[in-house]
């Protein structure tokens, strides 16, 4: 990757701040966040509980609008787009893996991948959806409905859907809280498999050590940026995978 490429910025807030209004109260999520990303980053986003780090995630996930300040991805102002701009966004250019996986559960693997390909109006959406799948490692389990899926499975499908219409984004929240620890280095290794290829992956974690997995960690407090670090003592989810016994089902 060139040097040119690699510090392309994706991400950029500028004072952004989201407040809800509860009764007399109002909560004050975000307070004046700056924070830019770059291209090929493989960002964590850290913290409590009530620190923010979700709302953040919605806000540059185009899934929110800020109260104040300003959203810019790859350049171009989101945070004042209109509900179908939004949409058209999140579509072609940011892909979402989700905890609780967010699967159709009457419809097969293929057909949940092809759903971003269907609203995005494009051609050959079978063909796409199933090489998606090759590459999350599900060739052989593409007519397969989520309930015949295992939960390491199912999140790669998850991921399949994500990197289906070639996000500049990838973005994961808390996408190993539901997996045990094989499967979640498994999920691991493929997010960090993507960020070598070139993604963007920002993940939402309060667990550290799949924070180290990252290149970066962002840690949120009360809705300020407490501090922002490389991760110097980065983990390779591949070689903790060979450190493990031998697992008692392979079909993860």
């Amino acid at each position: 990757m060139s040097t040119e490429v690699a510090t392309q910025t994706v991400v950029e807030t500028r004072g952004l701040c989201k407040e809800y209004v509860m009764g007399t109260m109002v909560v004050r999520a975000l307070r004046d966040v700056d924070l830019t990303f770059k291209e090929g980053e493989f960002i964590s986003i850290m913290g409590p509980s009530g620190s923010g780090k979700s709302t953040f995630m919605n806000m540059i996930g185009c899934l929110d609008r800020p109260t104040r300040g300003q959203i810019f991805l790859e350049g171009n102002e989101v945070s004042r787009m209109g509900d179908n701009q939004l949409a058209e966004i999140r579509n072609h250019y940011i892909g979402f893996v989700f905890q609780s996986f967010n699967l159709l559960p009457r419809t097969s693997a293929t057909k949940n991948v092809e759903l971003p390909l269907m609203y995005a109006g494009k051609k050959n959406r079978t063909e796409l959806a199933r090489e998606a799948l090759k590459k999350v490692g599900l060739g052989d389990r593409m007519d397969h409905k989520p309930n015949e899926l295992s939960g390491g499975q199912q999140q790669r499908v998850a991921i399949a859907r994500a990197i289906v219409n070639d996000p500049v984004l990838i973005f994961g929240d808390e996408p190993t809280g539901n997996l045990d620890t094989r499967t979640s280095l498994e999920i691991m290794a493929l997010f960090q498999d993507l960020n070598r290829q070139g993604k963007t992956i920002v993940v939402v974690t309060h667990e550290e050590e799949i924070a180290r997995f990252g290149t970066r960690i962002v840690r949120f407090r009360d809705g300020r940026v407490e501090k922002d670090e490389l991760v110097k003592d980065h983990v390779d989810a591949r070689e903790e995978i060979e450190k493990l016994p031998p697992p008692e089902d392979m079909n993860v």
